[in-house]
């Protein structure tokens, strides 16, 4: 349900780009045209963004972006807002799109692990148990203050200060989740792309959520799913319902 006349949107895709640099200033100039304000990180493995806007400024940068066949792809998930949720515009070109510090791991590169649907996982949830009947374990890939904003219940927490701790946490971890179907989760999907990459490349039967919390609030309401989402703008969080907290 839409609450306030501010379109937040927030998507990523994992695809090669050798072009970075006029890229981000062809998507800078248009954003700032259209008086958007947030975050667009571009890399050569691909593009991460927050924006908000009016919507029909938003729904031009994006339908823009998407002419671009690299993007034709894009999925943004929206919510609302009473107000501008960010301060400024910032469009930079980074080394990783989302740092793991890991520069074998390149989801634009290699076929992407399992997706899981938020209401497969649902299902998943209400009964215990996958479809094989293997224990279900939810793996939280964020930092720990945002999983003290909210989590899914009895998700493993690692208490990651920042992604690329990941990887060796999941060293220190791996046995632990052997035999078990695990499911990495973030926010809206990104950290936990990379994330599940890596699940497999240590043996481990791993799904990542196919759009993160937000998509899983979109589709299923949020049960199984205590506290709020953080989010890295003003608003701080987002309710089941994507309402800003």
């Amino acid at each position: 349900m839409q609450s306030g006349h501010i379109l937040n949107i927030s998507c990523y895709l994992f695809v090669s780009l050798a072009d970075t640099a006029s890229l981000r200033d062809r998507l800078e100039a248009r954003a700032l045209a259209l008086d958007l304000k947030g975050t667009v990180l571009i890399a050569e493995e691909g593009i991460n963004l927050f924006l908000a806007g009016p919507a029909a400024a938003v729904n031009a940068w994006v339908d823009e972006l998407r002419a671009d066949a690299r993007f034709a792809t894009l999925t943004p998930k929206e919510s609302w807002s009473e107000v501008q949720p960010f301060q400024r515009l910032k469009v930079k070109v980074k080394p990783e799109i989302i740092r793991m510090n890991r520069p074998a791991v390149r989801p634009d590169q290699a076929p992407r692990a399992p997706a899981l649907p938020p209401a497969t996982l649902l299902r998943w949830l209400d009964q215990g148990v996958d479809d094989e009947g293997r224990e279900v374990v939810m793996l939280d890939t964020r930092n720990g203050f945002e999983v003290d904003a909210g989590a899914f219940d009895g998700a493993i927490d690692w208490r990651l200060h920042k992604f690329s701790d990941f990887p060796d946490a999941l060293a220190a971890h791996r046995d632990e989740l052997v035999g078990k179907t695990v499911v990495s989760y973030c926010t809206g999907g990104i950290r936990c792309e990379k994330a599940a990459m890596l699940l497999q490349e240590q043996g481990l039967t791993a799904w990542q959520l196919d759009g993160g919390i937000l998509k899983y609030f979109e589709d299923t309401g949020g049960r199984h799913y205590h506290g709020n989402c953080f989010v890295f703008d003003d608003r701080r969080g987002v309710n089941a319902d994507l309402s800003p907290t």
